[in-house]
């Protein structure tokens, strides 16, 4: 889900539930974004945009890897299977959760564990992690809490990898409110990150874009997960080109 709306954990796992049995969004998820039918996302981080995450995390073997928001654990299994990372996937909706156990199953070489928390709350002590990735989620909950809490958990020196939307124009009304309130370079450096770098990534955005016109023109039927994306592309394309696609990484201050 992209552009972010006001909708609950119950909403959240009501939308996993749904999207559990879906063979014909699984498929478009994967056509337009590059994805192996192994890694299901309900993000829309490419095949190479994944590579990019990687490359920004600097994940050592045994590293310990929080997936943030992890959702049905798809990206943050894929970069712990490419790092020999411990995964410890965080997410507030329990079928997301749930789903991403049953995933587990098929990447057996990733040390994984999930657990219930949130954005500003994920339960974890203290520098407990060596690196964060946080895909298409830090505009749920852009708070100051919500970047303080990744500061909180990761080490010193520990780096984190987030990819979001930002408004072109914070005053473009088109724009949701949600996406206008994204800062990634004022919130990671008011949280106390060092190195913040922010890059627009078109080429992700022009991936995007060719799954959000194939799912408004299709025709979703009775298929709930369908009807989902479908309603929501045609809520995004109209605001498309007020928003910037971007990958914001940073390391933890010593």
């Amino acid at each position: 889900m992209s552009s972010g709306s006001g909708m609950s954990a119950e909403d959240f796992d009501n939308w996993y539930s749904d999207m559990q049995d879906s063979v014909a969004q699984d498929a478009i998820h994967q056509r337009h974004l590059g994805l192996p039918p192994r890694l299901l996302s309900s993000s829309l981080l490419t095949w190479d945009g994944i590579a990019e995450v990687v490359e920004a995390l600097r994940i050592e073997p045994g590293n310990r890897l929080l997936d943030l928001a992890c959702g049905r654990g798809g990206y943050g299994l894929e970069i712990a299977s490419r790092t020999g990372a411990q995964l410890i996937g965080v997410d507030f909706a329990r079928a997301a959760l749930g789903q991403a156990q049953a995933l587990a199953r098929h990447f057996d070489s990733v040390d994984a564990e999930f657990i219930l928390g949130d954005l500003a709350g994920t339960t974890l002590a203290s520098g407990s992690v060596d690196a964060v990735a946080c895909v298409d989620a830090i505009q749920f909950q852009p708070t100051a809490a919500s970047f303080g809490e990744i500061r909180r958990v990761l080490r010193p020196g520990g780096r984190v990898a987030l990819t979001t939307w930002e408004a072109a124009d914070p005053a473009d009304e088109r724009v949701p409110a949600r996406i206008r309130a994204v800062d990634t370079e004022g919130g990671l450096a008011g949280a106390g990150f060092t190195n913040v770098v922010v890059r627009e990534r078109p080429q992700w955005r022009a991936a995007e874009r060719a799954m959000w016109e194939e799912a408004a023109a299709l025709d979703p039927g009775e298929d709930p997960a369908l009807q989902s994306l479908h309603d929501e592309a045609l809520r995004v394309l109209p605001a498309f080109e007020g928003m910037r696609r971007v990958l914001a990484t940073a390391a933890a201050a010593g």
